[in-house]
């Protein structure tokens, strides 16, 4: 039975949650699901905007058929061509063969590697419009957010932009597709940060750029490709303010992250402490077990505050494999623009914090706080005191921030 929603006059929400999908892109845990979102604009002319992923191919096949209530279907426009939101294309272009596809000049290519696709394509350029009755699409190009062929749809007469994976979310909706009918902040933040930095959060460059282009347009309802749609201008603009500070690196909140990586418990040990005498300043303080958290909602957490601390046994004489992949995947993803302290443990050769400061120093714009503390296997009474000393210092640089942001 369709489960078609109606976005707008004219335009129907026609995507599906997949609710089982364990990795998203077999990489990212989602306990919640995510949504794959498809809509079909109903004018003179009738437009798609995307398919879905094969998962909930059959949903959203029953719901296009519902809602073109037996017209054709004219246009098809293919704005990002990942497989989650492409690969039920050849089953839409077997069903309705008379579409005309709408795409650019990568993404014509992408379909042939795809998918063998040969047929016609219209092919559109960086401002490019096309006349579908009482709207216009206007094509807005947005290369590396997060791929090289991604492009927005905005139509001006409705002030409506679709726009691919930008400002998406993991998490499958709960009955309601709009983000002003569900509690956003406390539902949904959490996964649109982890999904932003580890999916999109390397572009930031490439992310502001496209940024400045939808400045200049009167936005009213966003239609993203992931998670609910933008409908009223105090969430549009909450929300475009959180991708104006992710896509520069800036922090969003100020406070420590406390990421450790520990075999017997001893590092730990030292990262509660720290951790505590942290707070006991008055600063927000999130400790995190690297072995136990997911590397995504590590790098996540790392790029939301602006100071980090990073605590890590010695490990076959180098850094614990758990801290060593958190910092490999912070510098592939551009960590920058942070203010960090660092923790070693080492029973006969500690190694940890010399390797992980190596690392971090090579991240554009880092700035260490004190000098590490080498724990020499358990902490002892000194060893405590040289942490609350380096807390102290912590939140300290954590208030002069906040004075002079």
């Amino acid at each position: 039975m369709q489960n078609c929603i109606p976005v707008a006059e004219g335009l129907w929400y026609l995507g599906a949650n997949d609710r089982r999908l364990a990795l998203f892109e077999g990489a990212f845990p989602v306990p919640r699901g995510v949504s794959y979102n498809s809509y079909l604009l109903t004018d003179e002319k009738t437009v798609l905007f995307d398919t879905v992923d094969s998962a909930v191919g059959d949903a959203f096949f029953e719901n296009l058929a519902f809602a073109l209530q037996g017209r054709a279907l004219d246009y098809v426009v293919v704005h990002h061509m990942e497989p989650d939101h492409s690969a039920t294309f050849a089953r839409l272009i077997e069903k309705y063969p008379a579409v005309t596809v709408v795409a650019n000049q990568k993404t014509a290519q992408l379909l042939k590697q795809y998918f063998g696709f040969s047929g016609a394509v219209r092919q559109v350029k960086e401002g490019d419009t096309l006349s579908v009755g009482r709207r216009t699409l206007r094509f807005v190009f947005a290369p590396m957010v997060h791929w090289p062929e991604v492009m927005f749809t905005y139509v001006p007469e409705d002030g409506i932009l679709f726009s691919a994976d930008a400002f998406g979310t993991f998490g499958a909706l709960p009955g309601s597709i709009f983000a002003d009918e569900v509690h956003f902040e406390r539902d949904f933040l959490n996964d649109a940060r982890r999904y932003y930095f580890n999916i999109v959060g390397k572009y930031g460059v490439q992310v502001q750029n496209v940024l400045k282009k939808a400045a200049t347009l009167c936005v009213r309802t966003i239609c993203p490709l992931h998670g609910p749609v933008w409908r009223t201008q105090e969430g549009i603009a909450w929300y475009l303010e959180k991708y104006l500070t992710w896509s520069a690196y800036a922090p969003e909140e100020r406070g420590i992250a406390v990421f450790y990586a520990s075999v017997y418990g001893h590092t730990q040990n030292a990262a509660e402490i720290f951790a505590a005498a942290a707070a006991a300043q008055g600063v927000p303080v999130q400790v995190y077990d690297v072995s136990a958290a997911h590397v995504s909602e590590l790098l996540a957490q790392a790029f939301r505050y602006s100071h980090a601390v990073f605590a890590s046994a010695t490990y076959n004489n180098g850094v614990f494999l758990y801290m060593e992949n958190l910092l490999a995947d912070l510098k592939a993803h551009n960590y920058q623009n942070r203010a960090y302290a660092l923790i070693e443990n080492g029973s006969w050769s500690p190694q940890a914090g010399a390797l992980m400061g190596e690392t971090l120093a090579s991240m554009k714009n880092m700035r260490q706080i004190g000098e590490k503390v080498t724990i020499l296997s358990a902490v002892d009474e000194p060893c405590a005191e040289r942490l609350r000393a380096l807390a102290k210092e912590a939140a300290d640089d954590v208030k002069a921030s906040e004075q002079t942001k």
